[in-house]
């Protein structure tokens, strides 16, 4: 037992280039504990050759995964181009147009000429892309000579979530030695040193996921947004704006595409709004929305009361307590048809599109956010014939 222990032990010594004479003391400390590491790894060293052509030995199993799950996304990648040129080269020949020339626009409405009728939604057309638009790009990571990863989260499932987290607690950090400054120096704290949240929003799940390029479960964004919102109310969060609005997006208005209705005047010179027709599922109703009001509202020649539902009265009440609107404009709306529900919906529809003439652009974006000037197209699904109801069968008797 105790040979093959001193033949190790001169082999380990020999591949650490130990000096006989003078015992314990190496020649080159790098290899020393390169060295060590290779006789504590327990994989082999293998090499493999990257993109550039270099060999790039390693010895862990994280990376030989890494890299096998690289080479099976380019495989897939170079498949998925090479039907891409094809298919492209065939649908251009379709069409008599230069396949050299066919750009992705030309695909777009060649798809569209072929497939015309039945597909009124976009979502159900042939879709044909470029394959890096389709599958979402992978994760890049670093590795050392010796094969360790460089990122200090990589044996943890989602690695730049966590990395994203440690980067806050770090603005964190920083935004509170500052504050400590100001404070210790000048008693109180700079104006104007906190991010106005009002322009902007969250990110969704699904941007942040493609951000990241990691699938994230709902408790973990809902920790992100809360930890990020902290973050946002600092008193000094104007400092780290460039880094909160990575995961924030501003809110653009576009009062292009709105088509506002124009504010004509009655005879004694009050600004008014009339909205015709205002559907919903069988009910119409002429809305009509005066400015400089006291916050009166008049259905079918009486009040609010006309709706007997307590849900139907906040339907119609909702858009003017959303915009702040409640005592600031006097509603009248003559409906018919339908019940108390479409009758409701129809008047809270056509409130909610003559206020966009009375606010202003910020509040109809929060109205777009909202929902209120989306049309509700919903109806009453009609029977069908040979059926008791719409989706209802009779009841088959076998005698």
């Amino acid at each position: 037992m105790a040979t093959p222990m001193f033949i190790r032990f001169s082999n380990f010594r020999n591949l650490l280039k130990i000096n006989n004479n003078v015992l314990g003391i190496s020649s080159n400390t790098i290899q020393c504990l390169e060295s060590i590491f290779r006789l504590s790894s327990t994989q082999q060293s293998k090499t493999l050759t990257d993109q550039s052509g270099i060999e790039v030995s390693y010895t862990t199993k994280a990376m030989q995964t890494y890299m096998k799950r690289i080479q099976k996304h380019e495989e897939l990648m170079e498949k998925e181009l090479f039907e891409y040129e094809k298919g492209k080269r065939h649908l251009a020949n379709m069409m008599g147009m230069d396949a050299e020339h066919f750009t992705q626009e030309d695909v777009d409405r060649s798809l569209e000429y072929l497939f015309p009728s039945g597909l009124y939604d976009p979502k159900a057309r042939p879709l044909m892309k470029h394959p890096k638009e389709i599958f979402p790009p992978q994760k890049v990571a670093e590795f050392s000579a010796d094969g360790k990863p460089i990122h200090p989260f990589f044996f943890m499932i989602t690695p730049f979530y966590y990395e994203t987290l440690h980067n806050i607690i770090e603005q964190f950090k920083n935004l509170d030695d500052l504050e400590d400054k100001f404070i210790k120096s000048t008693g109180t704290l700079p104006n104007e040193n906190k991010m106005d949240p009002h322009e902007s929003t969250w990110i969704t799940k699904v941007q942040l996921e493609k951000l990241l390029l990691e699938t994230l479960s709902d408790e973990q964004y809902e920790y992100f947004i809360k930890t990020m919102a902290k973050l946002l109310n600092h008193p000094l969060s104007k400092r780290v704006e460039e880094f909160i609005m990575k995961y924030r997006t501003k809110l653009t208005i576009d009062t292009k595409g709105c088509n506002f209705l124009p504010i004509m005047y009655t005879e004694d010179g009050k600004p008014y709004v009339k909205v015709f027709p205002c559907q919903r599922k069988s009910a119409i109703a002429t809305v009509t929305v005066f400015g400089e009001g006291t916050g009166k509202i008049t259905i079918n020649g009486e009040d609010i009361s006309y709706f007997k539902n307590m849900q139907s009265r906040q339907q119609v009440i909702f858009p003017l307590i959303f915009t702040n609107m409640i005592e600031k404009v006097d509603i009248e709306a003559v409906v018919e048809g339908g019940g108390y529900t479409g009758q409701s919906g129809a008047i809270r529809w056509g409130i909610a599109w003559g206020l966009r003439s009375f606010v202003t652009p910020e509040v109809v974006e929060n109205m777009k956010i909202a929902g209120l000037l989306t049309r509700d197209w919903r109806t009453r699904e009609r029977k069908k014939f040979g059926q008791e109801g719409a989706r209802r069968k009779f009841t088959w008797k076998k005698r």
